[in-house]
């Protein structure tokens, strides 16, 4: 439990970190096929009988790199898709070459949270370390590029090249959070946080910070229900991710509403009344 207790702060994290990047690009789509496309390589690992998160890291780089080199032209979402679609494809066929396909296969679609060994806690604190690192050295273009790509090409920074050094490191986290969340849930952790803590605040930096910080309240909330229910983590990761976001879209409502209120005259009839003639 320790060390379930330790991945899951990990990935918590750099789902946070990682993920609001993802919401300010609108990059959902990729977030969703790059943890499916890598799908196929931890298979590979489990065929060849390597460390399934060199198979993970080896597949999601080879996705980002495909999105990136097809998507230069515009074409994005039908790049994205057809990474997709070969990397599931390779995925169910090197599975059904595996004699732990079924088992296999539920582990990486929903993760195995519970089972995480100490021997993978060193490779993913160590990805971890490095995806945190990129994203702090690409901090400044990259927050210009995703808010604003055209002004931010016309000032030379280089929009490709960002992209494809963000679908990288969004490769990495991948190969980081799936096996312990799954393909089906990284999606959903690198989503509902980030994206209920855009709404809570426009600051780029407290965004991120509360991003991190409502990740990890999910995951730990996640663990702590099912132990106590025994039903499965991912259940409540999603859950809990979709409910951080319906939150966060709710209290910007709400303080849109306050705002039009205080906007608007106290007294409606003394607005639209004709004053005095002289």
């Amino acid at each position: 439990m320790i060390d379930t207790w330790i991945a899951a702060t990990i990935v918590a994290a750099i789902a946070g970190v990682v993920g609001f990047f993802v919401v300010l690009r609108g990059a959902a789509f990729p977030a969703h096929a790059l943890p499916n496309s890598a799908f196929a390589g931890a298979a590979a690992a489990n065929l060849l009988g390597v460390g399934s998160l060199l198979g993970l890291g080896a597949a999601a780089a080879a996705a980002a790199v495909l999105i990136a080199t097809l998507g230069r032209r515009g074409r994005t979402e039908v790049a994205t898709a057809l990474a997709l679609v070969l990397g599931l494809a390779l995925g169910s066929l090197l599975l059904s070459r595996s004699s732990q396909y079924e088992p296999q296969l539920y582990s990486l679609l929903f993760g195995e949270i519970l089972g995480v060994s100490s021997t993978q806690l060193a490779p993913v604190a160590l990805l971890a370390l490095s995806c945190v690192a990129a994203i702090a050295v690409l901090y400044r273009p990259l927050l210009y590029s995703s808010a604003l790509a055209e002004v931010a090409q016309a000032r030379g920074v280089a929009v490709g090249r960002m992209q494809l050094a963000f679908l990288l490191v969004l490769a990495g986290a991948t190969a980081l959070t799936v096996p312990v969340v799954g393909a089906l849930l990284v999606f959903s952790l690198m989503i509902g946080p980030p994206a209920g803590a855009r709404s809570l605040t426009a600051s780029p930096g407290g965004a991120v910070a509360l991003s991190v910080l409502i990740a990890l309240i999910a995951v730990w909330a996640a663990i702590a229900l099912s132990y106590l229910t025994d039903w499965p983590v991912g259940f409540f990761v999603g859950t809990l991710s979709a409910l951080a976001y319906a939150l966060g879209r709710g209290w910007a409502a709400c303080r849109r509403a306050r705002a039009t209120a205080a906007r608007s005259p106290a007294d409606p009839v003394s607005a639209v009344a004709p004053g005095p003639r002289r």
